[in-house]
């Protein structure tokens, strides 16, 4: 599966039951040991595309969602926009999401979703994402992209269990863009 088939696209309001499934799917396997086993086995992709498709009806402000098509099929969806957290510039940017259909890891999808959303953000000074402290994968992937842990920190819970966050970030040359 190169990733030269792969089509990197705007999502649309039809496409957010198949982008819950990823992301609900994607939560599923990503955060096994890393989160409590119940809790993801209770996430629903049916409650997950209602919420979903009620925030995509009311747009977001300044979000963008992309989808990354193979074959025909939605295999990949990112979200970014402006960063969410007041301490920082605010004309920095952030990736809140990218998930990937299990079975698509490790084929480009998530390398070529990754670069589109940098080209769109090639405007801001920084490019900031928040990722668990214990999701080395994830964590890899975006050293990788060029992404580094700056020190910041987020505790955060679920059913009891903590399992803190990480804050990472891209300086971009905004000198060639």
């Amino acid at each position: 599966m190169a990733d030269d088939f792969l089509l990197i696209r705007p999502m649309a309001l039809d496409d957010c039951d198949r982008v819950s499934e990823i992301r609900v799917r994607g939560w599923q396997y990503a955060y096994r040991g890393l989160m409590p086993q119940p809790f993801l086995d209770g996430l629903s992709v049916q409650r997950d595309a209602e919420r979903r498709r009620a925030r995509f009806r009311d747009g977001e402000d300044g979000v963008t969602d992309l989808v990354a098509v193979r074959g025909g099929e939605i295999v990949g969806w990112a979200a970014h926009g402006p960063y969410r957290d007041g301490e920082v510039h605010t004309g920095d940017a952030e990736l809140y999401a990218i998930y990937l259909d299990p079975a698509h890891v490790g084929t480009g999808a998530g390398r070529r979703l990754l670069e589109t959303v940098l080209q769109q953000c090639a405007r801001h000074a920084r490019v900031y994402l928040w990722v668990l402290k214990g999701n080395t994968r994830a964590r890899r992937f975006y050293e990788l992209a060029g992404f580094r842990a700056d020190g910041a920190e987020e505790p955060y819970e679920v059913d009891g269990v903590p399992v803190p966050e990480v804050r990472y970030v891209k300086d971009r040359d905004l000198t060639s863009a």
